[in-house]
């Protein structure tokens, strides 16, 4: 759909609109960084927010270099640095640029028909909220070491205990993969990359931590705004990942969801319904922007 969407009418906007957008999305970006920039500094980790630049590799620069968006061309840049950016090509008026989406689709074709149809998939799938964030059990799962230098919460013995009392229903692959032997066939499901597209619902919280991923692979087609949009959603995910973890959070403000109670459950379900909400919007309007 992106070879259609590159003849889609063009919307110009004056220097001081988009210079304006720039500015505010970088001090946005500075904001959601400036603890982890911070924390590297001085050679401190956070387990639950630093998770988000180790597991996507995507750096604080990235987060702050905005852009339009496709079919939107920035009056009197052309002298800009972005002019050298990649996938920026003169536009229609003088002195203007717009986001090449012809070479885009040229360069990245595969990428952008399979990010596409990742986010179209998930977003028309019924949700499930019936896993209650087992997998990260299912990590440490009869095992001494794990990934996370944390204490557990509720000590080995009952952590592998809540797994065996609990049908595992990981339906993502980058959650799977992490399991351990023993975990491996309580799972209801057996993720693969290839039955990805297939499996991913938007009731799952790492699927809808992906959106962020999702947006940083099409690049300038996503307007800056839905880029940070969906980092956040990513960071609020992460600190409920974790909070229904067994590892104990409570030093990094990570007040647990007890899902080895019903308490916790409804309280993980609720909160799970909301990040489903949340992320189809957010692929709604980034599929808009970039493939309308």
């Amino acid at each position: 759909m992106l070879d259609a969407a590159a003849s889609a009418p063009v919307v110009v906007l004056d220097a001081s609109d988009w210079r304006e957008r720039e500015r505010a999305h970088a001090e946005r970006a500075d904001a959601l960084t400036a603890g982890h920039r911070e924390r590297a500094a001085r050679g401190e980790r956070h387990p639950i927010e630093d998770f988000l630049f180790t597991y996507y590799s995507y750096s604080p620069a990235l987060l702050r270099r905005w852009h339009p968006g496709a079919g939107v061309a920035l009056a009197d840049a052309s002298a800009e640095p972005r002019s050298a950016w990649r996938w920026y090509a003169p536009g229609a008026a003088a002195g203007s640029l717009v986001v090449d989406r012809a070479a885009m689709a040229r360069e990245k074709g595969a990428l952008l028909d399979a990010v596409e149809r990742m986010l179209r998939l998930t977003a028309a799938r019924p949700a499930s909220f019936g896993c209650f964030g087992l997998h990260e059990w299912a990590m440490v799962y009869r095992q001494d070491e794990h990934r996370h230098p944390v204490p557990l919460r509720l000590g080995q013995t009952e952590t592998d205990g809540v797994v065996e009392a609990h049908d595992l229903r990981c339906t993502h692959i980058d959650a799977f993969r992490f399991f351990t032997p023993g975990a491996v066939p309580r799972n209801r499901f057996a993720p693969t990359r290839e039955s990805q597209p297939d499996l991913e619902q938007p009731g799952c919280l790492h699927a809808n931590m992906d959106v962020y991923k999702w947006a940083v692979k099409l690049g300038p087609l996503v307007p800056g705004e839905l880029l940070l949009d969906a980092f956040e959603l990513a960071r609020d995910i992460r600190y409920l990942d974790m909070r229904a973890s067994p590892y104990d959070m409570e030093p990094w403000g990570g007040e647990p969801v007890r899902i080895e109670t019903a308490e916790g459950k409804a309280e993980y379900v609720r909160l799970q319904r909301g990040f489903a909400e949340r992320a189809n919007a957010l692929r709604r309007s980034i599929l808009d922007a970039a493939f309308a």
